[in-house]
């Protein structure tokens, strides 16, 4: 019986993902981020482009922005496991970029902050969301 209780419970926690990821601690964290970026609807490029509908974007192509030639010519297109990558150190995946951020190494810092940024279509609208068990 000890037997099935432990491999029933190891079975249920190898669903649960490492870092669940949390936008509201996402946002706090994306403050060092405003200093040059801004998101939402009224978002405009400042030090860096706005990043409304990030993922899913290719690199270098937000209207007004002057981009790295690094930048523009990456070959990017932002995914998840891409930003992810970038984001912990932007210098090391795009040498040449404008970007000074030293980068996020804390993987829930960074999987929070996938979490509020995904929220943003590209015109900075905030997805809709559902209260768990709510309608």
């Amino acid at each position: 019986m000890r037997i099935f209780a432990f491999v029933l419970g190891a079975g249920i926690l190898s669903t649960v993902p490492a870092f669940a990821q949390d936008a509201a601690s996402g946002e706090k964290i994306f403050t060092q981020c405003r200093a040059c970026h801004q998101i939402g609807e009224s978002a405009k490029n400042a030090v860096g482009p706005e990043l409304n509908g990030l993922f899913g974007r290719k690199a270098g192509t937000v209207p007004g922005y002057s981009y790295s030639p690094a930048n523009k010519n990456s070959g990017i297109t932002w995914d998840e496991a891409t930003f992810r990558e970038y984001i912990k150190d932007p210098k090391a995946k795009v040498p040449g970029t404008k970007m000074t951020f030293p980068g996020l190494k804390v993987p829930k810092q960074i999987d929070d902050v996938v979490a509020y940024l995904k929220q943003f279509d590209a015109t900075g609208k905030k997805a809709e969301t559902t209260p768990a068990g709510g309608k």
